[in-house]
């Protein structure tokens, strides 16, 4: 059984940390993701949620404090944005380099400076090495619906990684949607009780983070790499299993419209909605578009990627974050370095749009589209890098 609500994506992600059954949670408001854990505060009080929440001083923290109840053996939950990300970004690479699968909420937001409390991707993209296992969702319930998954995929014993289910600051975090969530216990059957390989524990001492010199610590980094790549399994069978229990399916990328698609635009996010339709409009007149939005992006899904693009001729690669003085920006970098490793000739340029929460207009989108298909038709990229509503 299943029951729709109205939820923003913030109260999306906060319900379905309710029904995992998380044992701590550690958090430090931050615009636009207050809310999230806001929600999960009340519950805790209310006593619809059996966790211990812990307030904090800082993101920094936050995140020292998710670490240590992870590393004890509990089910761990935070949330945070943009500047609190960043603070954050010290621990984010100790608790991958710890193995701690904790799950984060992202409602992702411009940094500073100038200040800006609104939606791009610089925050999460600031930390995109930093060994997390990273998805991002078009709309609340794909936010409901991964937050619930991104649990079962950490646990996995191949993968003890962090996961963060990232969600465009307010135009996800503040907007209501139709959710349709799942009753308790099936989710209880589908996410069991955590069962932890290695606990901290004072009767049984052991060393943990000591420190790593050279004769050690490259196989350590190496272990965080083989376990992205078994990430890969465990990511498709958890979203099979997750398909059983809701009827709706995940994988790593999502292609629309693209089975005879000559032109593409790929993005991330919440973007995605409006780039799908106007493809439909597009397809209206006659016009062979679609688009391809990666659920997950580290780990990065080359093959399905590659199998998504199909025989496109060009495609439009939206970066919603600046890679300062790089050739090309993160997004478009991966999918440049994905064609090449797969001797796909795939014309590509690159759009930087949405900045500190700008809007990207349908209009915008069909002229993208309209470029993609002439560069489709000419073979010839026009302009490698365009900014998107930009004011020059």
């Amino acid at each position: 059984m299943a029951k729709v609500m109205g939820l923003t994506g913030n109260e999306a992600v906060a319900y379905a940390v309710k029904q995992c059954n998380v044992d701590v949670v550690a958090a430090y408001p931050i615009t636009p993701q207050t809310i999230m854990v806001e929600v999960i505060s009340q519950y805790i009080y209310d006593g619809e949620m059996d966790a211990e929440f812990i307030c904090v001083e800082s993101e920094h923290s936050a995140m020292s404090a998710c670490i240590g109840a992870s590393l004890a053996g509990a089910r761990v939950f935070t949330g945070t944005a943009s500047q609190g990300l960043a603070l954050m970004h010290e621990m984010l690479y100790i608790a991958s380099g710890l193995r701690c699968p904790i799950v984060m909420g992202v409602a992702n937001r411009a940094l500073s400076a100038p200040l800006n409390i609104h939606g791009d991707h610089s925050d999460m993209m600031g930390s995109r090495d930093c060994g997390w296992i990273q998805i991002y969702s078009e709309n609340s319930q794909e936010a409901y619906d991964w937050t619930i998954q991104a649990f079962k995929i950490a646990e996995d014993p191949r993968v003890l990684l962090p996961v963060s289910v990232n969600i465009d600051g307010f135009i996800l975090s503040h907007c209501v949607e139709n959710v349709v969530v799942l009753e308790d216990e099936d989710v209880a059957r589908f996410l069991p009780p955590r069962k932890p390989l290695i606990t901290i524990d004072p009767t049984k001492p052991i060393t943990v983070g000591a420190i790593c010199l050279p004769d050690y610590y490259f196989e350590v980094k190496f272990q965080q790499v083989q376990a992205l790549k078994e990430a890969y399994n465990v990511i498709r069978e958890v979203n099979r299993e997750y398909e059983k229990l809701s009827g709706r399916r995940y994988d790593f990328v999502e292609a629309y419209a693209m089975d005879d698609a000559e032109a593409a635009v790929l993005c991330l996010g919440s973007t995605a909605g409006t780039a799908k339709v106007v493809a439909r409009e597009l397809r209206k007149e006659g016009k062979k578009v679609g688009v391809v939005k990666p659920w997950v992006y580290r780990p990065f899904p080359e093959e399905s990627i590659i199998k998504a693009l199909g025989d496109v001729k060009a495609v439009a690669v939206l970066d919603r974050a600046c890679s300062f003085g790089a050739p090309f920006h993160a997004l478009c970098s991966d999918i440049i370095a994905t064609l090449y490793r797969h001797g796909k000739d795939i014309k590509v340029f690159n759009c930087v749009y949405g900045l500190g929460g700008r809007d990207i207009t349908p209009m915008e989108i069909r002229s993208i589209f309209e470029e993609t298909l002439e560069t489709a038709r000419s073979g010839r990229v026009r302009e490698y890098i365009k900014f998107i509503g930009v004011r020059e």
